[in-house]
């Protein structure tokens, strides 16, 4: 098992085919259908209706408070990240935020309860879509800079993740538990597998790993893209230029009871993280 190997960024993408629609399609459709198929998809949105980029979303939104979450620039750190509030202006204009050689820094922030700002970024009605003003729904603003890495992991919601500006290298693999060798449960990473990263897999230690990773889908999404990523499906990400901006919708679905390890998992590290302060992803106050 130790000589097993995948494809890595240097190789290309490899892994299975990801299916690709229109956006025509996907409103045809509708997210359900995407939902119960249970495979990720990525969907074309229609030319000149790519949404804001870097500029339009500072100029909207630079007065907004949002999460910073630091942690250092290594894909094996095995610490969780730290957060504190700033405007969303510093980030853009400090500088140490993107060039820091030895920290990733990223922008978090849960803006279901500004629909106008939702629709504005996007350029199309999301709400009607995607119904994300549910409870326990989300429309979180991600914004990164070049290298920023995503360990692998899954969500307990279902996930359809737009790319504004800036492209980002996504590998994906099938639903599972143990095969993942999940990480400490008392501690709040059971989502989290011990294989930080999936291009770089000691098969020694996790040899179940191989039959799922056999599985993997790799993309890179680019701006005008979404991809929709199925309930407990494991992922990581890394973005891939300067600047990288993206809204995803997290919309809980009654899947997840067909999936218990992901309820279980999800039921305890929202317990986790309400005891120990952890960010939990909570609704950002809309503008007055």
């Amino acid at each position: 098992m130790s000589d097993t190997r995948f494809p890595s960024p240097r190789d290309g993408l490899g892994g299975l085919p990801v299916p690709r629609i229109s956006f025509e399609e996907f409103t045809a459709f509708g997210p359900q259908a995407l939902i119960r198929a249970d495979v990720p998809v990525i969907i074309t949105l229609p030319r000149g209706n790519e949404g804001l980029g870097k500029e339009g979303v500072a100029k909207r939104l630079g007065d907004m408070a949002v999460t910073l979450f630091t942690e250092p620039s290594d894909k094996q750190n095995s610490e969780r990240w730290t957060t504190r509030e700033i405007r969303l202006r510093e980030f853009f204009e400090n500088a140490e935020y993107q060039n820091d050689p030895g920290t990733w820094n990223r922008i978090v922030s849960n803006i279901r309860n500004c629909p106008d700002d939702v629709n504005a970024i996007l350029g199309f009605d999301a709400a009607r879509l995607f119904d994300y003003r549910r409870s326990m729904n989300a429309a979180n603003l991600w914004i990164s800079h070049k290298g920023v890495f995503t360990q692998s992991h899954f969500d307990e919601l279902e996930n359809f993740n737009i790319a504004l500006e800036g492209r980002k290298r996504f590998v994906l693999a099938p639903p599972g538990f143990w095969e993942y060798y999940p990480r400490s449960l008392k501690d709040g990473f059971g989502d989290k597998s011990q294989a930080f990263d999936f291009d770089d897999v000691d098969w020694a230690r996790y040899p179940k790993l191989a039959s799922k990773l056999a599985q993997r889908r790799e993309l890179i999404l680019e701006p005008g893209q979404m991809l929709y990523l199925p309930l407990g499906w494991w992922h990581q990400a890394e973005s891939l230029d300067e600047m990288n901006i993206n809204v995803n919708f997290w919309l809980r679905d009654p899947k997840i009871f067909r999936r218990p390890w992901v309820l279980g998992v999800a039921i305890y590290t929202a317990a986790f993280r309400k005891l120990k302060g952890v960010y939990n992803y909570e609704p950002a106050e809309a503008a007055s």
